[in-house]
């Protein structure tokens, strides 16, 4: 059973989280604008007037200015990092000349950059840390020394990853004394390796199955929240089109309409409402900024899909009959 980090006056966070990779303009050297910090904060207030407590960052989004878009929305509001959740994510370096992008588990890189977070959101410290995608060079005992010194020195409270097997993950946690609380995936109507990897057991089909075996199984047994990057698929069950639309993906959109129709709501909160049923009470993390996309997701919080329901949109996806 996980349980999710409490903030600091001990509020549990939200079922639903705000990712903040949209805030802070290009992903390039171009600086922020007071428009981009507007638009930080109609998103952050559209985001705790439906409930959510929980925002997700990552050193990278949009090369830092996410993280000091939403460092100008806290100066404005002193009182607000006391009622929220921040997360944020380290380990993913960009090109620099003629060295490639790559990753960056070293102590030295994980101190840094939780250093540069905190600076960038005007921060004492960090609620959760994620490991943002394995690194093949990772050291555990230096991650291990890493996070032991960040969680003494007040920094960072709680520690997790991020796209990782239950290997990758018994592999650190064998050198991390904090216990990781949350281990992010990306998981959604559109990407769901992580049930076909359960449902292919025995079958000539789990050969294309990518999903890692027991990853699902591992967090649960071992109290690690689950949450999904890119729960809403972009859209594409909420009325975007794109190109040569799937056949399946045309049926399933059709089911999603149908289901919130019947429910009273809108797309956008069946679509996580089926995430949310799943008995590993997956935390959504999604990824608009648009205020009323935001909003849009309210209800998801209250539909408890029947188990026809759910097995008809997981059918409808594969695009054909279970095994």
């Amino acid at each position: 059973m996980t349980t999710l980090p409490l903030n600091e006056r001990g509020i549990p966070a939200s079922r639903i989280v705000l990712g903040c990779m949209g805030m802070g303009g290009s992903w390039d050297a171009e600086p922020y604008t007071k428009e981009h910090v507007k638009h930080a904060e109609a998103a952050v207030e559209a985001a705790l007037e439906i409930g959510i407590n929980m925002f997700d960052h990552a050193n990278i989004y949009a090369r830092g200015k996410a993280e000091q878009v939403f460092g100008e929305v806290l100066k404005a509001q002193p009182g607000l990092r006391e009622k929220i959740i921040i997360q944020s994510k380290c380990g993913i370096r960009f090109a620099e000349g003629d060295i490639p992008g790559r990753y960056d588990f070293s102590k030295s890189h994980i101190l840094e950059s939780v250093d540069g977070i905190l600076a960038r959101l005007g921060a004492e410290y960090l609620d959760i840390l994620l490991l943002h995608r394995p690194d093949p060079l990772m050291e555990p005992e230096e991650v291990g020394e890493a996070f032991n010194q960040l969680k003494k020195s007040g920094k960072v409270r709680n520690f997790g990853v991020s796209n990782m097997s239950a290997g990758q993950i018994r592999l650190l946690q064998s050198c991390c004394d904090e216990p990781f609380v949350a281990n992010q995936l990306e998981m959604s109507l559109a990407r769901f390796g992580w049930l076909d990897a359960g449902v292919h057991v025995n079958q000539a089909a789990s050969a294309d199955d990518t999903f890692p075996d027991g990853t699902l199984e591992y967090c649960r047994m071992n109290g690690i929240q689950v949450q999904s990057w890119g729960p809403l698929a972009q859209g594409l069950y909420s009325g975007r089109k794109i190109d040569n639309e799937p056949e399946s993906v045309k049926v399933t959109a059709n089911l999603v309409q149908k289901l919130a129709s019947q429910y009273n709501t809108t797309c956008e909160a069946i679509v996580l409402a089926w995430l949310m049923r799943h008995p590993a009470q997956i935390q959504p993390v999604i990824g608009t900024v648009n205020p009323d996309r935001i909003r849009a997701c309210k209800d998801a919080l209250h539909i408890t899909l029947t188990r026809e329901e759910w097995y008809s949109l997981y059918v409808s996806t594969r695009g054909r009959m279970l095994p």
